[in-house]
C-alpha cells in the first residue's frame, strides 16, 4: 500500500470516526432531551396531582364547614332561640333568670357570627376585610386577646374562591395564636399595593425558635398548601418569647 492509499485510508477512517462521534453525540443529546422532557412531564404530573389533591382536601373541609354552619344555624341556633324565649317568659320571677336570658342572647349572637365565618356561601357575600373584621370583633368581645385590623390602599376585588382560601389561611393563624401562643395582642394589616396585596398578622406570644415538622404540624402545612393554590408567597417567622408573624403576598392577575 503506497503513501497515497494510506492517506486516503486515514482520511476515510477519520471521516467515519468523526461521523460516528457526531452520531453518538447527537444520540446522547436526543437522549438527554427526551430524559429531561420525561422528567419535566413527571414533575408537572406530580405537581398537578398534588394540586388536585390539595384542592380536593380543601373542598372536603369547606363542605364539612358548610354542614357544621347549617347545623349551628338551623338546629342549635333554633334551640337556643327557643330557650331564650322560654327564659324571657320567666324573667319577672328572678334577676338570675334575666342574667341567664342575657347570656343566652350573647351566646346566640356569637353562634350566628361563627356560623357565618365558617360557611363558604356566607363568606362570598363579605369582602376579605369584612370577614377579618368580624373575627377581630369576635376576639375582642370574647376578651381572648386585644385585636386590631388596619387596612391601607385602594381595595381591589379578589376572586371569591381565592379570597376564601386567603381568609382560611388567616383563620388558621388566628387559631394557632389563640390556642398556643399565649398572646395578649394580635395585629392584622391588609395593604393594597396596586399589582399585589400584602397581609401581615403578628402576635406578641411565646413564639418559638424555629419552624420544624414537630412545631408546624397540620395547621402550618394547611396554610402552606392553601397559599400554593392561589400562587401566594407565605412566610411564617417567629422568635422565642417575642411572638409569631405571618406575611402573605398575593399578586393580582389582570
Amino acid at each position: 500500500m503506497d503513501e497515497g492509499e494510506v492517506q486516503s485510508f486515514l482520511i476515510i477512517f477519520s471521516v467515519i470516526a468523526i461521523c460516528l462521534a457526531l452520531t453518538v453525540i447527537v444520540l446522547f443529546i436526543v437522549f438527554l432531551q427526551r430524559k429531561n422532557k420525561l422528567l419535566l412531564q413527571q414533575a408537572k404530573t406530580k405537581e398537578a396531582f398534588e394540586k388536585e389533591l390539595s384542592e380536593t382536601q380543601i373542598e372536603i373541609r369547606e363542605e364539612t364547614l358548610r354542614n357544621i354552619s347549617w347545623e349551628l344555624h338551623d338546629n342549635i341556633g333554633q334551640l337556643m332561640t327557643l330557650a331564650k324565649i322560654q327564659v324571657q317568659m320567666e324573667e319577672h320571677r328572678s334577676d338570675s333568670i334575666k342574667e341567664a336570658s342575657d347570656t343566652i342572647g350573647m351566646a346566640l349572637q356569637e353562634l350566628r357570627v361563627l356560623s357565618k365565618l365558617i360557611n363558604p356561601e356566607a363568606l362570598k357575600s363579605l369582602t376579605l376585610e369584612e370577614a377579618v373584621q368580624l373575627e377581630i370583633e369576635r376576639f375582642n368581645r370574647l376578651q381572648v386577646l386585644e385585636a386590631l385590623l388596619k387596612v391601607e390602599g385602594e381595595p381591589r376585588t379578589l376572586n371569591p374562591k381565592e379570597e376564601i382560601i386567603i381568609f382560611r389561611i388567616l383563620q388558621e393563624f388566628f387559631s394557632n395564636t389563640i390556642k398556643h401562643s399565649k398572646a395578649s395582642i394580635l395585629i392584622v394589616e391588609i395593604q393594597y399595593h396596586g399589582a399585589y396585596l400584602s397581609i401581615r398578622a403578628a402576635d406578641n406570644g411565646i413564639g418559638f425558635e424555629q419552624i420544624d415538622e414537630k412545631v408546624s404540624g397540620i395547621g402550618m402545612k394547611n396554610m402552606k398548601n392553601r397559599a400554593k393554590l392561589v400562587n401566594a408567597d407565605l412566610k411564617i417567622t417567629a422568635e422565642k418569647n417575642k411572638g409569631t408573624q405571618l406575611t402573605l403576598v398575593y399578586n393580582f392577575v389582570d
